[in-house]
């Protein structure tokens, strides 16, 4: 091997220092082809760290040419851009081999596929076949037995969370505070380890952030401009429980064994719900000797190896779905459901007969089956998901059934109002806690609790009365002009108070007062028309509709609201307060920590209200 041509893979990996250090090689001609050094620039200016180490691989082939030990020059066409832009396709390959051939020197690499083609064209090739020692990761030294997360940020001290699920600590390892260049070497060294350990994966590589999956460590590394600093966050499950240790009722455990086929497991980030995940899985697979597979981007469950965890197939979970439905699990993990996508998939396959267990964040027991309720056709509801259980500090507190009935949904007292409602039943006690049901073009997910039990302040209008004030305003909108204000107000359980301006009366009651008697009819309760000048201003949180555009949230109110300032809450905590416009909007840009706020807790299916200030 006189004349030896790398390829980029071998310069990534060091591979000629290292060959001419083990290998008996007197003065070796080294040619580097142009389209590697090309290729390694584009990678250093996309801040891939690949990139950065094949050119600090020919800076030490300079040093040795130097040093008298080697030659070094460089030959060979650039790549054009159709080259780069079908690189995976193997053009910038064959422009290398090309070289190889040429120049009649030792095509080098580390690649298996470029080997053997290589071979196929008569071309002399040398495998440089890269052995994997197995060594820790230098931020493993950080982990304890309690330790479930770690984070590394440029100029701030490393921090840990320690203890288990309800029971967190954060806490301060040490006082030294990282530099760039430090965790920069982290980086290095966590990406290498997912090149060549067959147990670490690289799951995800966006501009700005890298997730790997290290065995039982995921971690999350963001770097500008995606953030402002460089960051490296791992997680790990501290805790591995037996379904046993949950103290699971008789009735319960039985459910699980029998007929549960969809079920949501719920709770806040950190409350435990992974861990029961886990211990469900091990309990299908080895207890119950059902074939259990999971559906996880990135895969950080923690299950036995008879368990395979699939990601997102060439980036579609979609696609990983279809290989599912071919494969027939008895049991499927979607570990979680956060994107409409998500849901859709969920449902696609339990309806195709697949069981399904979800993960969902949610802040309350109903919230989970909620988001799903928005997403799918109501009548399915039961058929998707039978059995929701919500963790919290690492227990299971609530355990909810869902089931269709045709009733009159409570809180309204009209017959001719009784429409399918599915019912969201506590599994233990039978109790009626939530109902779903539609109301004029609206999903309603009621809470029970409070259509029985309203507050017993005044202005606090309950459930069922906000839902009818919405559908009232939205029928007579339809029989008025855009700009004509509108305000609705129900004063008890059997009438409601319509405020138009005084021209539009006559339109909304109709001759005789047909009209106003058809809307009487279909929402259930009497109406009064009054003048809109007389109502005073209401003190009643207002729901507020969200719409979504490429560049902002748009906070609507009503045209009826425009010019008029307003507190806007989630779930009652205040957010913002601000003046709509004359159309009764409020805009806020997309990208802000306010819009992110709002996003998530549209995705949890938190309220979003507004009350009009003095």
């Amino acid at each position: 091997m006189k004349c030896i041509i790398p390829d980029t893979s071998a310069v990534i990996i060091g591979a000629i220092t290292e060959l001419i250090e083990t290998e008996d090689m007197d003065y070796p001609e080294i040619i580097v082809p142009e389209a590697v050094v090309c290729e390694l620039e584009h990678q250093a200016n996309a801040n891939r760290p690949e990139g950065k180490l094949g050119l600090k691989e020919l800076q030490k082939l300079q040093a040795l040419q130097y040093d008298g030990e080697l030659s070094i020059s460089f030959k060979g066409k650039r790549p054009t851009n159709y080259d780069i832009k079908y690189a995976k396709s193997g053009e910038i390959d064959s422009i290398i081999r090309d070289l190889a051939r040429s120049e009649m020197g030792t095509l080098l690499t580390n690649d298996k596929v470029q080997a053997e083609t290589a071979k196929a064209q008569g071309i002399p090739v040398y495998y440089f076949k890269q052995e994997y020692k197995e060594t820790p990761l230098s931020i493993e030294k950080f982990f304890d037995d309690e330790t479930m997360s770690i984070h590394l940020k440029e100029n701030v001290v490393p921090m840990a969370k320690k203890g288990t699920p309800g029971h967190i600590n954060f806490e301060i390892l040490n006082e030294k505070r990282y530099t760039y260049k430090e965790l920069k070497e982290i980086v290095t060294e966590i990406l290498d380890k997912a090149k060549n350990d067959p147990k670490t994966y690289l799951e995800s590589e966006k501009e700005g952030s890298y997730v790997v999956q290290s065995r039982e460590y995921r971690i999350s590394i963001a770097y500008p401009p995606f953030s402002e600093a460089l960051e490296i966050t791992v997680v790990r499950p501290v805790v591995d429980k037996s379904l046993d240790e949950y103290n699971l009722s008789e009735k319960l455990l039985n459910r699980i064994r029998t007929s549960a086929e969809g079920i949501l497991i719920s709770g806040s980030p950190g409350a435990g719900k992974s861990t029961f995940v886990q211990a469900m899985a091990k309990y299908y697979s080895s207890k119950l000797n059902k074939i259990v597979k999971t559906m996880e981007s990135p895969r950080d469950l923690q299950v036995p190896d008879e368990i395979t965890q699939y990601a997102p197939l060439e980036g579609s979970m979609e696609n990983t779905a279809d290989v599912l439905l071919l494969v027939r699990p008895d049991y499927t993990i979607y570990d979680e459901l956060r994107k409409n996508t998500d849901f859709n998939i969920f449902a696609d396959m339990r309806l195709a007969g697949v069981g399904m267990i979800g993960v969902v964040h949610a802040t309350r027991p109903i919230d989970a089956i909620q988001r799903i309720a928005s997403r799918v056709e109501l009548g399915v509801i039961p058929s998707i998901v039978d059995t929701s259980i919500y963790i919290e500090d690492g227990k299971v507190t609530n355990v909810y059934e869902t089931k269709m009935t045709v009733k009159v949904p409570t809180g309204m007292k009209e017959a001719d109002l009784a429409r399918p409602v599915i019912e969201v039943r506590d599994f233990e006690t039978g109790e009626l806690k939530n109902e779903i049901y539609t109301y004029g073009e609206q999903t309603i997910v009621m809470d029970i609790d409070l259509v029985n039990n309203p507050q017993n302040d005044e202005k606090q209008k309950t459930a069922v009365e906000r839902t009818a004030e919405k559908e009232i305003l939205r029928k007579v909108k339809k029989l008025l002009p855009k700009k004509a204000k509108v305000d609705v107000e129900v004063t008890s359980q059997e009438r409601a108070n319509i405020y138009i301006p005084e021209e539009f009366i006559p339109k909304i009651i109709g001759k005789n007062g047909k009209r106003i008697a058809e809307i009487e009819d279909n929402i259930g309760i009497s109406l009064g028309v009054e003048i809109i000048e007389s109502k005073p201003i209401s003190k009643t949180p207002i729901e507020v509709d969200i719409i979504h555009t490429n560049k902002q949230l748009i906070l609507d109110l009503g045209r009826d609201k425009g010019r008029k300032n307003f507190d806007v809450y989630i779930s009652g905590e205040y957010l913002l307060t601000a003046t709509t416009s004359k159309k009764g909007e409020i805009k806020i840009k997309r990208g802000i920590e306010l819009s992110d706020y709002i996003i998530e807790a549209i995705e949890m299916g938190l309220e979003i209200t507004a009350i009009q200030k003095m």
